[in-house]
């Protein structure tokens, strides 16, 4: 295989269709079911596929076939299978995930910038979708086309782009099962929807954490009533809410209260973190947009590493029963919902963190409030198993080759429920888990960009990691991949 070749045809392939393509995506408001329940109705989905089907049809790719699969009641899903070429072996598999539905609006986007307005400003692509996760499908094919170029070998290709990956995969478990006899046994599996430390060089991502969270609502009266009447004798819903919370979280320090919801955390994990932090300096925390003089949470950065990937904790994420500033009387108001958004650490298990989060809320409600906990997600994290020695080296070389430096691992905050899932049912397989979600990138938020010569060298990378999973293939070295049986039960999966 050759490095300048594959950078060559990769670079070409992005600036001239995968950015244009990419700018078109951005435009369609595809909002994942969880954030648009008439989705189906709207079309946006639909259209996304489209986009991506016609794109990936017109690439001259020999034998490969494109289906958008569709189970009756659920989000679409486009099944790619690229038979093996220039001797590769069609009894092995490398399985490519990604996903195209989208978080919703969010405010607060710079002037003259917004979710569905693309903007390309030098190697920025602004925009909502592009970085998490719409080039997937581009980077993936790309990468397989690249070997192809050249006559480089790569074993039998799956790429899987779900539509509801940001309202917690609750389809996929069912497209798994469904797809399972053509799928297959994959040996090597590879995510594009993580992030990265830097811009730099190729980032792998060993760790995600688990999600538990849903509506907390505090009731204490049948309607809102004059604060000066009642102040003083009816209990605040918010004061209440607030003491609830307590109970999970220390509000000075942000440190999750709750034993169960704690691990041990893995001695490579803990080594990760601390070279992850040398490596990054400031960066760790810099990639935020503080405001001027805020702090992080803590001055050490490996500890704020960790707090990142393998500890606990707890957002708020949104709110009801609380009228906005330019509407708000003196009224004692009858309810507050709070959304709560809780990370879990990797290798704790999600179902009972929901229920723990479920018994300290609901348990002796102060005042006798009336107390509920609607719980949306439980979501088990993730912890990668060993990399493989030519993962390994396959990994390294390609960011040196392609970026000029070392690669990099680090766990990530978010949760990719897919990953989870594959690890229960292909426990032999390896995963390459990495992305281009880095500093200032602002996935889910405002100004959210795609850095373009990351996505690049991704693409880059997976080319290489590909063609070095076939000449592990040829030397025995992926073999033992075990699939479990198809038809299981799934439980909830938890959104990124």
């Amino acid at each position: 295989m050759d490095a300048s070749k594959i950078k060559t045809f990769v670079d070409a392939k992005w600036d001239s269709e995968i950015v244009p393509q990419l700018v078109e995506y951005i435009r369609i408001p595809n909002k994942s079911p969880m954030f648009d329940a008439d989705w189906v109705k709207n079309g946006h989905m639909d259209r996304a596929v489209a986009l991506m089907e016609a794109w990936a049809k017109a690439q001259d790719v020999p034998g490969m076939q494109l289906e958008v699969v569709r189970l009756e009641g659920r989000t679409p899903l486009i099944f790619l299978d690229i038979p093996a070429a220039n001797g590769g072996s069609n009894d092995d598999c490398v399985l490519l995930y990604g996903h195209l539905d989208k978080q919703p609006e969010m405010t607060g986007w710079d002037e003259g910038k917004g979710p569905w307005l693309p903007v390309l400003e030098g190697d920025r692509l602004y925009g909502r979708g592009g970085a998490d996760d719409g080039y997937a499908i581009f980077g993936s094919l790309t990468a397989i086309m690249a070997l192809q170029a050249q006559g480089a070998a790569h074993a039998r290709c799956v790429v899987l782009i779900e539509a509801c990956e940001e309202s917690g995969s609750y389809d996929l478990p069912a497209y798994v099962d469904h797809l399972a006899d053509r799928i297959g046994r994959p040996s090597l599996v590879v995510c594009l929807d993580s992030g990265c430390g830097n811009y730099d060089q190729l980032w792998c991502t060993t760790s995600l954490r688990g999600l538990a969270g849903g509506n907390l609502t505090v009731k204490v009266l049948e309607e809102g009533v004059h604060s000066g009447d009642a102040s003083g004798i009816v209990p605040s819903s918010f004061r209440i809410i607030r003491q609830l919370l307590s109970r999970i979280e220390d509000e000075k320090t942000g440190k999750v209260l709750v034993d169960g919801l704690h691990v041990e955390i893995p001695a490579e994990r803990l080594a990760q973190a601390a070279k992850v932090a040398d490596v990054l300096g400031d960066e760790v925390y810099d990639k935020f947009p503080f405001l001027p003089g805020m702090t992080p949470m803590n001055p050490d950065l490996t500890e704020l590493v960790l707090n990142r990937t393998w500890r606990p904790a707890l957002s708020i994420t949104g709110v009801d029963g609380i009228p906005p500033l330019a509407s708000a009387g003196n009224v004692l108001r009858p309810f507050t919902s709070l959304k709560l958004s809780l990370r879990l650490p990797p290798t704790l298990d999600g179902k009972r963190g929901g229920e723990l989060l479920q018994d300290i809320l609901l348990r002796d409600p102060p005042n006798g409030a009336q107390v509920s906990l609607h719980l949306e997600k439980a979501s088990t994290g993730w912890n990668a198993p060993a990399l493989a020695p030519w993962l390994e080296n396959a990994i390294d070389a390609a960011s040196r080759e392609f970026f000029g430096k070392p690669a990099m691992y680090m766990g990530e905050g978010g949760t990719i429920p897919f990953m989870g899932m594959l690890g229960e049912k292909f426990p032999g397989a390896q995963f390459m888990i990495t992305g281009v979600l880095g500093p200032h990138s602002n996935a889910h938020g405002p100004n959210e960009f795609l850095h373009i010569p990351m996505g690049k060298g991704v693409t880059a990378c997976v080319a290489r990691v590909i063609a070095e999973h076939q000449a592990a293939s040829r030397r025995g070295e992926t073999a033992g991949v075990a699939a479990v049986a198809g038809g299981e039960q799934h439980g909830e999966h938890g959104c990124c």
